[in-house]
């Protein structure tokens, strides 16, 4: 099934009009015609299924011919990872943890960040590309970029855990893990967290946590610790 986005698209919507750039996918490239189905996600999980009517390169129109809303998960995975020095991996970790399942995404600048600039609108067209591909019809959240002390002035509802790479006192994520709970988990720069900021942390209720016994790349443990909260709640 090929998937299409359309972030405008509603319930009593019955018609939609795809850009000159969707067009010329859907006719030139897919060789789509009139009476083909196409399926197109909101990225708020509604799943359409739609009828081509007029078949143009410029120019594609086609009639909605049902909705469904899609159900929720019964928890929401927040991770707030520090931006890497090299961008492709940062994105690379947006599009797999899109198609493994996540739900929310904070960009954090800590202490020991070298990369303080990320590019959102290059980011959000990464998890629009990812979702589809994914076959989701939730569209991941992506927050502004924030600083590590700005984040800690938030709220968080469900378990909240820092992972980091000292020596000192932490539990297994894998062990620590509840299912059906909401759950935030920080991720550090390639230099860590720093201390001060785990110290922080843990005043605001985060738990220190390791991520296995080998220490990993930023995006790395990003996708483990998506990976983990999945799978612990698909078990």
């Amino acid at each position: 099934m090929q998937l299409f986005y359309n972030k405008d698209l509603t319930q009593n919507d019955t018609e939609i009009r795809f850009s000159k750039e969707e067009s010329k996918h859907i006719v030139k490239v897919l060789r789509k015609s009139i009476d083909d189905i196409l399926h197109i996600t909101n990225g708020e999980g509604w799943l359409f299924t739609a009828e081509i009517t007029l078949a143009e390169i410029k120019n594609c129109i086609a009639k909605i011919t049902s909705s469904e809303l899609q159900q929720k998960k019964e928890y929401k995975l927040h991770l707030a990872v520090a931006p890497t020095k090299m961008n492709d991996r940062y994105e690379w970790f947006l599009e797999k943890a899109t198609e493994i399942g996540i739900d929310c995404i904070t960009p954090i600048f800590c202490d020991n960040s070298e990369r303080k600039v990320i590019k959102a609108d290059r980011y959000e067209k990464i998890l629009q590309s990812a979702m589809k591909q994914s076959l989701h019809c939730y569209l991941p959240k992506l927050n502004n970029a924030i600083s590590f002390k700005e984040l800690m002035k938030q709220e968080f509802v469900g378990q909240t855990f820092i992972a980091h790479c000292e020596e000192t006192d932490r539990k297994s994520l894998k062990q620590s893990l509840e299912r059906n709970q909401n759950v935030t988990i920080l991720i550090g720069p390639e230099g860590d967290f720093s201390t001060k900021e785990i110290e922080l942390a843990k005043q605001h209720n985060f738990s220190p946590v390791t991520l296995g016994d080998t220490r990993l790349r930023t995006e790395t443990a990003a996708i483990v610790a998506c990976h983990s909260v999945v799978f612990t709640n698909e078990s």
